[in-house]
């Protein structure tokens, strides 16, 4: 399955503005939850799932404190990340996300990551959907690296080869990452046996912004089209760019 041929039978701008939401319904809980409690990511995660439940009832869920699959056969599948960079969040460092991607058979379609920090220099979310174009907080956004600078950034140290073209930044959140790649504020990022719900709205922002996803295997780096979703959520590839 790729996403040239994938015919979604659904209403993807609905699907998208429900994305929005909940990423903007988690940045409110993470923003009150700052400096006060962790509970944040168990208490998100309750009210995304119960929204979704609300919105699509037969669409699927899934997320590291989502334990209830109120759609496990259903070929639309959400995937739920109300905090990402938890450690960041409890050591008072700034820099974490919530993502919410959604996934139609394997193939990310939509995404939205409220981050807590942005081009923009305050906190939002980064959205899209399948055949949209990037937006954030509802305005379409055109990445636009500045073509005077030499030497761009990549969020990783184990690029390859090729890593002396780069400076390196970890934020300590994936979300956050493949936020700011497809706002081409990184050229590039790469990920170490990510969970779907690290990854899957990234996925869809850095398509929607014209960019291209790899993932590891006994083959190389190969395309990624789509996701094998397992029992629990978890990704097979070992790396993702």
């Amino acid at each position: 399955m790729t996403r040239s041929d994938l015919i979604v039978p659904a209403d993807l701008d609905a699907i998208e503005r429900t994305a929005v939401e909940l990423a903007q319904l988690a940045g409110a809980e993470i923003v009150t939850a700052l400096g006060t409690s962790i509970a944040v990511r168990y208490k998100t995660s309750a009210d995304d799932a119960d929204s979704l439940r609300e919105t699509f009832p037969e669409h699927d869920i899934i997320g590291e404190e989502i334990h209830e699959r109120p759609g496990s056969n259903d070929d639309f599948v959400w995937a739920v990340d109300p905090i990402d960079g938890t450690t960041n969040f409890v050591n008072g460092f700034p820099i974490f996300g919530a993502s919410v991607g959604v996934l139609y058979r394997g193939v990310p379609i939509a995404g939205a990551i409220w981050s807590s920090f942005t081009h923009r220099l305050r906190a939002g979310v980064y959205h899209s959907r399948r055949g949209g174009p990037l937006c954030f907080d509802g305005s379409r956004l055109d990445p636009a690296p500045n073509p005077a600078v030499q030497r761009r950034l990549a969020g990783s140290a184990l690029i390859g080869p090729d890593r002396a073209r780069w400076d390196f930044r970890k934020t300590g959140s994936a979300a956050v990452e493949c936020a700011l790649v497809a706002a081409g504020i990184l050229e590039v990022a790469r990920f170490a046996s990510p969970h779907i719900w690290d990854v899957a709205a990234g996925i869809a922002l850095v398509q929607s912004a014209g960019g291209a996803v790899f993932s590891e295997n006994s083959d190389g780096w190969t395309s990624l089209d789509a996701f094998e979703l397992t029992s629990d959520g978890a990704e097979a590839v070992d790396d993702l760019a």
